[in-house]
């Protein structure tokens, strides 16, 4: 499977505040914030869907992919999604899984990096399901 992902009842608000936090006491951060509803209204388009796209990141691992395989970079940062389910009502975190994604490189020396970046955002992502 591609992705990961878990429902919360946090709204999407406080879901992005709490991924902050518990990717910050991993030594993660985030880059950048995409609030995808407001960009379209600035397009024209109106969604009405609350959608935010974090770009998330550990210092360290863009060094160690793209010293080994600079392809490795059409995948950093990592991205982190939370959104308003339109199905269930709640709140879902979720993301592209690094190992599907580094795996699509070919390069088995990306692998390693991938499973240790992936079980962080699990861990996150765990941290949060069912709140």
């Amino acid at each position: 499977m591609f992705d990961y992902s878990v429902e919360t009842e946090l709204t999407v608000e406080e879901a992005v505040r709490s991924v902050e936090e518990a990717l910050s006491r991993r030594k993660f951060g985030v880059l950048w914030k995409l609030d995808i509803p407001v960009k379209l209204l600035e397009k024209g388009i109106q969604l009405d869907q609350e959608y935010r796209v974090l770009e998330v990141c550990n210092p360290e691992i863009p060094k160690k992919v793209l010293t080994r395989n600079q392809k490795g970079g059409y995948f950093l940062p990592c991205r982190v999604v939370v959104y308003k389910d339109s199905e269930t009502g709640n709140t879902r975190i979720g993301m592209a899984r690094p190992t599907a994604l580094f795996g699509l490189t070919g390069d088995d020396r990306l692998k390693g990096i991938a499973e240790e970046v992936e079980a962080v955002l699990v861990e996150v992502l765990d941290e949060l399901k069912g709140s």
